[in-house]
């Protein structure tokens, strides 16, 4: 019977069988912790400096370069294909000031070195947009409203130091940068390890 020999065939075909059953879906990898590592890490390094434990050396403009600027760039985009909004903010704007910053130690263009006040201008604007962040993290988890809100303090404070030419102010300042870097790399390994062990290893 050409029933019986059409089921026959189609038992030796279970895609075709079980053409409405479920697939499963890989889970997609999540850019945050590689973007807090890039910029927790690359902010400790610069805040050991402005707290004057070290000078500005080529091992500064390095991780700027890449894993501050890079690597948030990175996972600034993989946020924004994700459709996280204020990640993908957050990565590519603090990677593009990484970046910014590390043209105006080099200054390739052969233009005006910067001063103390026209970096104060450009650390207050930082601020200004950090504040704003800041507030959306309201809706985050603990160690990120840490993050943002120290941050925010951090440029405002540069800002005054440079306006001011206050040195104690920037030492200061950089102690509150490496409490905000030590915070975010704090973030990016909870993620990582609380993913990796499927449970709560470091809490948020």
């Amino acid at each position: 019977m050409v029933v019986k020999e059409e089921n026959e065939r189609n038992a030796g075909m279970p895609e075709q069988a079980n053409a409405g059953a479920a697939v499963p879906v890989k889970a997609k990898a999540n850019p945050a912790p590689l973007g807090l590592l890039g910029f927790g890490m690359t902010t400790v390094l610069l805040n050991i400096r402005n707290s004057g434990i070290t000078g500005l050396s080529v091992t500064i403009l390095a991780m700027g370069f890449a894993l501050g600027g890079l690597a948030q760039m990175i996972a600034g985009i993989l946020e924004y294909r994700a459709g996280n909004t204020f990640g993908g903010t957050a990565f590519t704007a603090y990677g593009c000031f990484w970046w910014s910053l590390v043209v105006i130690w080099w200054n390739p263009f052969a233009a005006a070195a910067a001063d103390g006040v026209s970096m104060g201008f450009y650390l207050l604007v930082w601020g200004i947009f950090t504040a704003v962040m800041a507030i959306g993290t309201l809706k985050h988890n603990v160690i990120t409203r840490i993050v943002f809100f120290s941050l925010a303090i951090l440029f405002f404070g540069l800002a005054l130091g440079d306006f001011t030419g206050a040195e104690i102010i920037t030492k200061i300042s950089g102690a509150v940068g490496i409490l905000c870097g030590l915070s975010a790399i704090y973030s990016a390994s909870a993620q990582i390890l609380n993913a990796e062990f499927k449970k709560k290893i470091l809490p948020v």
